[in-house]
């Protein structure tokens, strides 16, 4: 049987009632990136366009669309911190992505308990079981094709300390499902958790 494809060029629209790229490229993990204004003002939001980047050292990076606050922050002081989002935190995450002025301080309005980092100003979720402490490594402005300037704004940091809760550990492996972690899918209210029912072993060839 022959297969009946869907085919567009995304300059001239997808023809569908939703965009399906994030349906696509799913369930994408959350960047849940807590940061401090100069004046000290806390920031945390959530970002669906994040990735770790590299190993050695560990970079780690999410994309905004448009100059939000966590982007002009980490521009102004270089640090911002990742927090995994777990199922008993994605509600106060859902809360998070409030848009709301910068004054206002995101973990008091999700109520959210906050721990002081090591090694950065910018707080952590002390619910979390794992944050990465970050430093700026590049803030990168995208482009098109024909290097049209966007504003979609990519940031990539350094993670210099990373925090795992013990209870996540199991004969000195990380265990991801103990976590219970919160990935971004597609539609407007999408998201997906990992199961064990869910896991699969594969090792690689060689």
């Amino acid at each position: 049987m022959m297969t009946d494809w869907h085919f567009y060029e995304p300059v001239h629209g997808h023809g569908l009632a939703h965009d399906p790229l994030n349906a696509i490229v799913a369930p994408r993990p959350i960047g849940w990136i807590s940061t401090v204004a100069e004046d000290g003002t806390r920031n945390i939001a959530p970002y669906s366009f994040f990735n770790l980047l590299n190993y050695s050292p560990p970079l780690i990076g999410f994309s905004s669309a448009g100059w939000k606050d966590s982007v002009a922050n980490v521009a102004a002081t270089g640090e911002f911190v990742w927090n995994l989002v777990t199922r008993p935190l994605a509600e106060a995450m859902n809360a998070t992505s409030a848009g709301v002025a910068p004054e206002v301080d995101e973990f008091a309005l999700a109520r959210l308990k906050a721990e002081p980092s090591r090694l950065v100003r910018p707080p952590r979720v002390a619910d979390s079981p794992v944050a990465f402490e970050c430093r700026l490594t590049q803030l990168i402005r995208l482009e098109t094709k024909e290097g049209r300037a966007l504003d979609q704004w990519l940031v990539i940091g350094e993670a210099v300390g990373i925090h795992i809760d013990r209870r996540m550990l199991i004969d000195g492996s990380y265990r991801t499902v103990l976590a219970e972690p919160v990935s971004r899918g597609g539609g407007p209210a999408d998201y997906f958790t990992v199961t064990e029912a869910q896991r699969f072993e594969m090792r690689r060839p060689g």
